[in-house]
């Protein structure tokens, strides 16, 4: 798509919401004058008056043309973050109000490209505005579809029920073990399969473990009171045995965990849950776990390259189930070789296994997986969107309640991964890191620290994202515990 940018420079901000409406266009800066009669022009032009910024968008394609007209009051622009998420905001909605004539069908998020769309609501709420006012808010401001809208609202009752319930020193816990079985199709984590990387789980421990230690005494130092574990990755159950026991021992030991309301292990795949690791997980106080088929076909499953059988996805639920722990399950709308018909098998199979939790996420073509990489053909927009009507039809009448949500870039049909609760099983982790409700001090490789304060002011600390980069990490650990350290220690 040509464009051209008058009076602002918010290249992001127009580019995120034409991929979101246009996913097989590229930006195209270069007016010159052999533009072909097909081609579509886009001008974005912003203009100041004495009362308002206005952002008037115009799109053209040989003779069709059509304008979006978008702006916001100058009173409203308080500060430099404000005006500048405001100017954002104006450029996307009248991009996507130019953009009406020329989609076959408006996206079901509107003119919204941001990953957390529930916070819109949450803000609406704490503002003081009824339900209704919040998703009217979404529906005509944003041009989100009604059913969204009300799955943001959802989400966001949830979330401010949480943030009612914490106390200014609760903070979650994220371990991050980033090696895996093998890797799926449509992955670009960062995990290495045990079986090339056998070598570096040992030391990859010993780091950790020296981890642990330090941020505990860190932990302690600041008074902070952990109120959820969630240990991820990877595959935290791909390592052996003796080092979860280890590292699960570690924590429980240098941490303390009385005040813990939630402890997840994401023991995702289910070839890798035996009853040895769910007794070690159990004992060492694990209460929720996550066994993530993705599907129930076995032809799905040998095609994104798990080796687990749809038999193996049940006998693991069975063994959680005899623990006690209460379970969490993902699966995916949009995989190679899946369909409406197999989607709705799929998630009726789960549903007849009663989890607490269902996980439903959309397809994402992330940069580095095999599936973009190879080009394999997958479900287009229409049919995801089938699976994911049938999902919030099937979900609500289980008794399901949608709890959390966000999106991701390139997802099949712009849609978004949404996490599904029955009464009482709200995910505690999942809530506070993508609502950014509290502090979250992440430990292993991979991991994230988001350090939230009082005012809302965030601040990102990365640990190395591979395990052998993971074990040369001595000088950056050091570094990010004076990071956190002043950070939660300035008023």
């Amino acid at each position: 798509m040509k464009l051209r940018l008058v009076g602002h420079d918010y290249r992001y901000a127009v580019e995120q919401i034409m991929l979101a409406l246009f996913p097989t266009e590229r930006p195209d800066y270069s007016l010159d004058s052999n533009i072909g009669s097909v081609e579509l022009i886009t001008e974005s032009r912003l203009s100041s008056g004495t009362v308002y910024v206005q952002v008037t968008t115009t799109m053209r394609c040989g003779d069709r043309v059509s304008r979006g007209v978008a702006r916001v009051r100058l009173d409203k622009l308080t500060d430099r973050i404000i005006s500048d998420r405001q100017h954002q905001m104006i450029v996307k909605q009248s991009f996507y109000r130019a953009a009406g004539c020329f989609i076959k069908a408006p996206p079901v998020w509107g003119s919204l490209t941001g990953i957390r769309p529930a916070k819109l609501a949450t803000s609406a709420l704490e503002s003081g505005a009824d339900d209704k006012t919040a998703i009217n808010k979404l529906t005509g401001k944003y041009h989100v579809s009604p059913e969204r809208a009300v799955m943001c609202l959802r989400a966001a009752k949830a979330a401010l029920s949480l943030k009612n319930s914490l106390e200014p020193k609760d903070i979650a816990l994220y371990v991050g073990i980033p090696f895996c079985p093998t890797r799926c199709a449509y992955c670009s984590f960062v995990s290495n399969s045990v079986e090339v990387s056998f070598g570096l789980v040992d030391p990859f421990i010993e780091v950790l473990l020296r981890e642990i230690e330090a941020l505990a005494n860190l932990v302690s130092k600041l008074s902070l009171r952990i109120i959820t574990v969630y240990i991820g990755g990877g595959t935290p159950t791909s390592l052996p045995p003796q080092a979860l026991d280890t590292v699960m021992r570690a924590l429980k030991t240098s941490f303390d965990l009385s005040n813990v309301k939630e402890y997840t292990v994401e023991a995702g795949r289910p070839d890798t849950i035996n009853a040895l690791n769910i007794e070690i997980m159990r004992g060492l106080g694990a209460g929720r776990i996550c066994v993530n088929p993705q599907s129930m076909s076995g032809q799905v499953l040998s095609s994104i390259g798990r080796r687990h059988t749809p038999q193996d996805v049940l006998d693991a639920v069975r063994l959680v189930k005899k623990s006690g722990a209460s379970l969490n399950m993902d699966v995916i709308a949009g995989l190679p070789g899946d369909s409406p018909d197999g989607f709705r098998a799929t998630l009726s199979s789960v549903l007849e296994l009663e989890p607490e939790n269902v996980t439903v996420h959309t397809l994402s073509m992330k940069k580095g997986s095999r599936i973009l990489l190879d080009g394999t053909e997958i479900p287009g927009g229409p049919e995801v969107s089938v699976m994911l009507d049938y999902a919030s039809i099937a979900l609500s009448a289980g008794h399901y309640s949608p709890y959390y949500l966000y999106r991701q870039k390139f997802t099949s049909g712009g849609f978004e991964n949404t996490g599904w609760s029955r009464p009482g099983f709200n995910g505690i982790y999942n809530i506070c890191m993508m609502e950014e409700l509290c502090t979250v001090l992440s430990l292993g490789g991979g991991g994230v620290t988001k350090l939230v304060s009082p005012g809302g002011r965030i601040e990102r600390v990365f640990n190395a994202k591979y395990p052998r980069e993971y074990i040369l990490m001595k000088d950056k650990a050091e570094k990010k515990l004076k990071i956190i350290e002043d950070f939660l220690s300035s008023p």
